[in-house]
């Protein structure tokens, strides 16, 4: 098959993104695929022939790696040349037109969020992963909640506040402080105090317009991936610096990672379930990833949804497949072969 690779964007996340992008285009590759990898944001600037370019297999993206912070999109935005506010870069319509599916390897922001399925649904581009909806619902930690709270999904107790509104109500300690649609961790503080409350909330407000606040749940971090409908082992997470930041999230090292999780039969049963009752909650497509906090009682709660899970050589999703003999071009293949299931 043509397969677009579109990476990159705008949001936090930019850098977790091409990392992606690079590992997943390489592993379609290396399956037999004619594979264009291209920046969503930065596009192709120079003349365009989509048929050459799937022939030569082009890599349209530079990549240099995940930094220990979140980069500098004022940067990023400089780098384009025609410096139009349009988000799809120049020749990223064609090149995804062309091929059979577009794989997103786009973190956050418009490639999460459900503005770039509904472009590409508008477009008659098919893509990998939830549709527009559904990423839409899963971006949003507030309607997540509120869509947990209705299926019966336990999900720590919390509140979403707006920029305007007082947020001074709260009053459970210690707690967490994030931004409504963000991801990777960019922005999320926790708080054991009113001092470091009111930090964090004014760090968080930085990134977005609107927070949740939620009470912290002590206890056991696992992720759990879901891919079509068979639910992937629990992993568990353990940073070795004590928080699960972008930081420890991507550079190599800084957490510990079991996979399977050394956990009872009782444990893996309420993970695996609450994993596809929230991606059913969502009414997510192809492949997802759900994260928990096990409490001591053997209670699962679930923090959110990844519609468009990491796929670093970090990530969780590739590891949890692994533990069941699917390999890393076998996941990227098999996304691909879910995702063309929503269009038959």
């Amino acid at each position: 098959m043509n397969i677009a690779v579109i990476t990159g964007g705008l949001s936090t996340e930019r850098d977790v993104a091409i990392s992606s992008g690079n590992k997943i285009k390489n592993a379609l590759r290396e399956k037999g695929h004619n594979v264009v990898f291209i920046d969503v944001f930065l596009g192709w600037e120079e003349e365009c022939d989509p048929k050459e370019l799937f022939e030569n297999n082009a890599d349209l993206v530079t990549f240099n790696g995940v930094g220990d912070k979140e980069p500098d999109l004022e940067e990023v935005k400089a780098m384009r040349k025609d410096k139009s506010d349009c988000f799809l870069g120049k020749n990223v319509v064609e090149i995804c037109r062309y091929a059979d599916i577009t794989f997103f390897a786009v973190h956050g922001g418009e490639g999460e969020n459900g503005q770039l399925q509904a472009a590409f649904d508008i477009l008659g581009i098919k893509y990998t992963g939830a549709d527009y909806l559904s990423a839409a619902l899963a971006m949003d930690k507030g309607i997540t909640k509120s869509l947990f709270d209705m299926h019966k999904v336990l999900n720590p107790k919390g509140e979403i506040f707006k920029q305007d509104e007082d947020y001074n109500s709260w009053d459970i300690f210690p707690c967490v402080i994030k931004p409504c649609s963000g991801g990777s961790s960019v922005g999320i503080s926790r708080a054991d105090n009113r001092e470091e409350f009111d930090a964090a909330v004014k760090d968080a407000f930085r990134y977005e317009d609107e927070i949740v606040i939620e009470q912290f749940v002590t206890g056991r971090e696992f992720s759990v991936g879901v891919l079509g409908d068979k639910v992937l082992p629990p992993i568990e997470i353990i940073p070795t610096t004590g928080f699960y930041d972008y930081k420890a999230k991507y550079q190599a090292g800084l957490t510990i990672e079991e996979c399977p999780a050394k956990i009872t039969e009782a444990e893996d049963k309420v993970l695996r379930e609450s994993a596809f009752n929230a991606y059913r909650a969502l009414c997510l497509e192809a492949y997802a990833r759900m994260d928990f906090i096990l409490d001591e009682n053997g209670d699962a709660y679930c923090l959110e949804a990844n519609t468009l899970p990491g796929m670093t050589p970090t990530s969780l999703l590739p590891q949890e497949a692994a533990a069941v003999g699917i390999s890393y071009p076998d996941l990227c293949e098999k996304i691909v072969e879910l995702s063309l299931d929503k269009y038959r």
